[in-house]
């Protein structure tokens, strides 16, 4: 199984705020992969903490 996550947020200025989205980001969607079946083609879109769609995570094969 090939497990892809892409994210791409604009860096902020504050080194420290973009690696505390980052880590929300992992936390909340590896929080959440029980959901899906893990099967190729299963992915959904990734959000920032303010609702903004960042990118994406899908299972490759």
């Amino acid at each position: 199984m090939k497990f892809v996550l892409e994210v791409d947020i604009e860096t902020p200025q504050d080194k420290d705020r973009t690696v505390t989205e980052l880590g929300r980001i992992l936390r909340y969607w590896g929080g959440n992969l029980h959901h899906y079946d893990m099967k190729p083609g299963d992915g959904s879109a990734v959000h920032d903490s303010a609702h903004r769609e960042v990118g994406n995570w899908k299972i490759a094969s």
